[in-house]
């Protein structure tokens, strides 16, 4: 019996996709990094790992036949995206409220103003209400799909990409939690959150507008 290829052509395919969908500035990464410089490394880190773990929620629903649960009872997602688009205003709302409030100095990466578990649950409910990480992992799932490789094969492709999902969601809170970029977080602080503010409500309010 010879054993298949652990990297074949579509679990390439499936890897590079997920790693642009998770990679890419989104909600979930822009929250991370404006967390990271304002509040530290420590509280970035549990706010990735509750959007880590939303992402694996995702994953395991969708191994499972989640496609066909959608297609039956499509009014899911509709709720599920009307959630979603409510929690990004909200974010929104937050965002703008930090622009127009007054300077607070930064926590260290050390402590925190915000207690982890509520940081954590911010972070899973943010990946849990978007669509798209519902869409992303739907056809991650499609991609790994393979007569030979079977149900092994598409545990590789899961497993793999949860890999590069914890990688690049850490590597945000990381990276925007150094020094330097949390002195610059401090020179344009407004300007970011009401960046942020803009982003979250334009995001909100084409998921709630969309007809699919």
């Amino acid at each position: 019996m010879i054993a298949s290829p652990l990297l074949t052509a579509d679990v390439l395919i499936a890897y590079s996709a997920y790693f642009v969908g998770s990679a890419s500035p989104g909600p979930s990464n822009l929250a991370i990094m404006s967390l990271a410089m304002s509040a530290g490394r420590k509280s970035a880190l549990t706010f990735a790992l509750g959007v880590v773990s939303g992402s694996f929620f995702w994953a395991l629903l969708a191994s499972l036949g989640l496609s066909a649960v959608l297609a039956t009872y499509s009014e899911c997602l509709v709720a599920i995206k009307i959630a979603g688009g409510l929690y990004l205003l909200w974010l929104g709302f937050k965002s703008a409220r930090s622009a127009f409030g007054a300077d607070k100095p930064l926590a260290q990466n050390g402590g925190q103003r915000e207690p982890l578990g509520r940081l954590y649950v911010r972070g899973l409910l943010l990946h849990l209400t978007n669509p798209k990480a519902i869409l992303v992992w739907l056809s991650i799932v499609s991609l790994s799909m393979s007569p030979a490789g079977g149900a092994s094969h598409m545990t590789q492709v899961v497993l793999g990409c949860m890999g590069i999902g914890v990688c690049v969601f850490t590597s945000y809170a990381v990276l925007f939690s150094t020094g330097s970029a949390r002195r610059i977080y401090l020179a344009i602080r407004r300007w970011l959150d009401g960046s942020l503010a803009i982003m979250f409500g334009i995001a909100g309010i084409k998921l709630l507008t969309s007809k699919t």
